[in-house]
């Protein structure tokens, strides 16, 4: 079990105010880890770095838009100020602006879509790998979704943009596995957070999602911590490259039993 202790490690968590990736940094500090967290609204993120403090642990908690690239270059100096390191960097803010048929987007949507969902991954990956090659490794997690894998229903320029997240964690894995840095994606199923309200707030869609996974339910983000704390910590150090699908097996398509 050691090689999922944390202890002294530093991680750095994009969209930490809620859903996924407050559920990481809870995880990942419960584990020992200090943990930075961002997100655009200060106060928001703030809630979350005061919870872990008051559990013990460390916390920072910082306002940056993911999309900025300098925003996410002053995060990684603020880190390695405070902290002196960074050891773990996790891409998982992320946007939808547009719910419905593709073809009825604007080229405003994709701009928005891919300057969170994928530039902002880039920037976080570009700005922190120079810490990481001088320590000697670390890790890098991209939060994608199944529906970078398989079209999500009335999300086709956000499923398109989490297929790039995979191609782009695809590269990095190459690019830096020489130099001891993994880089994994998590792919997670319907989660019940906030983001993903417009589909389980949808009793419709809801009834006809929870049919469709075999396991017949959507999962609090919880769920997902620990795919996340194995994909940080030494457990996986021979895994680079990967997508970690965790979604109660509904992409894999089978017809509904039950």
């Amino acid at each position: 079990m050691n090689q999922f202790d944390l202890t002294g490690k530093v991680a750095i968590i994009s969209g930490a105010s809620r859903g996924i990736g407050e559920a990481i940094a809870l995880a990942y500090a419960q584990a020992g880890a200090a943990v930075v967290l961002t997100s655009r609204k200060l106060e928001n993120v703030s809630l979350v770095a005061d919870k872990i403090k008051a559990a013990g642990g460390q916390a920072l908690a910082l306002a940056a838009h993911a999309g900025q690239q300098a925003d996410t270059e002053a995060v990684v100096a603020q880190a390695v100020a405070t902290f002196g390191r960074v050891d773990i960097a996790v891409n998982n803010a992320g946007t939808n602006p547009h719910f419905g048929p593709l073809l009825t987007a604007e080229g405003s949507h994709w701009d928005k879509i891919f300057e969170v969902n994928v530039k902002g991954y880039f920037y976080l990956a570009k700005a922190v790998v120079p810490v990481m090659r001088k320590q000697g490794g670390g890790k890098i997690i991209n939060v994608a979704s199944i529906a970078g894998i398989n079209p999500g229903p009335l999300m086709g320029v956000y499923s398109t943009s989490k297929a790039a997240v995979i191609m782009l964690t695809k590269v990095l894995a190459v690019e830096l596995g020489p130099e001891n840095i993994q880089v994994n994606a998590l792919a997670p199923g319907f989660i019940r957070t906030k983001f993903s309200a417009a589909l389980w707030g949808n009793p419709q869609l809801k009834q006809m999602l929870e049919k469709a996974t075999p396991q017949h339910r959507i999962a609090p983000a919880q769920e997902l911590t620990g795919a996340a704390l194995y994909l940080a910590s030494d457990a996986s150090s021979f895994t680079t490259g990967s997508v970690l699908v965790v979604d109660g097996g509904f992409s894999l398509g089978a017809l509904p039993v039950g």
